[in-house]
């Protein structure tokens, strides 16, 4: 299988799974517990919070642990709401786990301001006076676009908004690619989960800015300050913290090599495939993501033919994947019909070989020829 959906999720790297197995083998200890084998989990536990936060430009206890970003985003929109309704203001472009919430809060009588997409992919902040309310409470944007990987301006967005309101970032698709520093961003809350970054799944955080107050959304546990209660998974959290390690050590060699990985696919493709689009090509984006649509071409049949050639892809986010609407992402950034129906999302990891993406790129163009010329038979 030549696997081309890393924004879906990455494989756990060998160093990172021996870090982790102690932990859940060994030195299983609870770490709520007083005795000595609690306390070495607790250290493990504290230790791999403090490497976090110096790694992400955070403090300690502004870093808390979640089963993944889908919570992590939950719990930040829960925490900087009110029960009583008021105006929200959000990207259209937004991961699945905030526009899912965000539609809820609607029918509770939420005004959801929407951003608009420029055809490109970013979110435009050029009427954002217009958007916001007397009453607006809650501003979200993402880092980096799960679809497309175009860089957001939520860095601005901060600037001019954090100290009226709360203001969330999903950083899931950026975080271990670009350096990220929580307190620059001038954001009060972010969201990151571990195994798109070659960490293990399960486990993810939710940095929260010192003096905000977050509303637990489960009860019955005093872990994490009753903030998150539950028992925290060691081994997860241990394989978070060094795969987070790793991915900012070597974070140039591995964008120079998804670099090179990206424009070797790209060449190959265009030579046996003339017709094709890169949605947000014209956008600064991260070259993990490549978001082409093949007009003339239905991505779900085109997912199908490639699945059976041997290629992981996909059609979109993977938590909306199974959908057969399209995709949001694409419909704010208005591309045309035949682009939006046909369009598939190839993303790059770091552990792939150029032979690989060159070979996945001649099983694409097969495949695209193929139904093309069929097409070309039944009309």
């Amino acid at each position: 299988m030549i696997y081309l959906d890393a924004n879906a999720t990455t494989p756990v790297l060998p160093e990172i799974w021996d870090a982790m197995r102690p932990f859940a083998l060994t030195q299983f200890g609870n770490p709520s517990s007083s005795h000595g084998a609690g306390r070495k989990s607790r250290k493990a536990l504290e230790d791999s919070r403090e490497e976090m936060a110096h790694l992400l430009g955070a403090f300690p206890d502004e870093v808390v642990f979640t089963s993944g970003a889908t919570e992590a985003n939950n719990l930040a929109l829960q925490s900087a709401l009110s029960d009583s309704p008021s105006s929200i203001l959000a990207s259209q472009i937004e991961h699945a786990s905030i526009t899912e919430h965000l539609k809820k809060l609607e029918k509770q009588a939420f005004q959801v301001q929407w951003l608009d997409v420029e055809h490109q992919g970013k979110a435009s902040l050029s009427n954002l006076s217009d958007k916001i309310k007397t009453d607006t409470k809650l501003a979200t944007l993402m880092l980096v676009n799960h679809e497309t990987g175009v860089l957001q301006p939520i860095e601005t967005l901060g600037n001019q908004l954090q100290s009226k309101m709360w203001v969330h970032t999903d950083a899931v698709q950026g975080t271990g690619k670009i350096r990220i520093d929580f307190h620059r961003l001038c954001v009060t809350s972010l969201a990151l989960s571990a195994h798109k970054f070659h960490g293990p799944k399960g486990i993810g955080a939710l940095l929260v800015r010192r003096g905000s107050t977050l509303k637990p959304m489960l009860f019955g546990g005093h872990q994490q300050k009753s903030l998150r209660p539950g028992t925290e998974p060691v081994h997860l959290v241990v394989g978070m913290a060094l795969a987070l390690k790793l991915a900012m050590n070597n974070l140039e060699a591995r964008r120079n090599k998804v670099a090179l990985l990206r424009e070797s696919f790209l060449q190959e493709l265009r030579k046996e495939v003339a017709d094709f689009t890169i949605n947000g090509e014209y956008n600064p984006m991260l070259p993990f993501t490549l978001n082409l649509g093949f007009p003339g071409l239905k991505a779900d049949i085109l997912l199908m033919r490639l699945d059976m050639a041997g290629v992981a892809c996909s059609t979109g986010s993977a938590c909306s994947s199974g959908s057969l609407l399209p995709s949001p992402v694409l419909m704010a950034m208005q591309v045309s019909p035949e682009v939006l129906k046909s369009s598939m999302r190839f993303s790059f990891g770091f552990h792939l070989e150029e032979v690989e993406v060159i070979e996945g790129a001649k099983r694409i163009a097969h495949a695209v020829q193929s139904l093309r010329n069929h097409a070309g038979t039944t009309e």
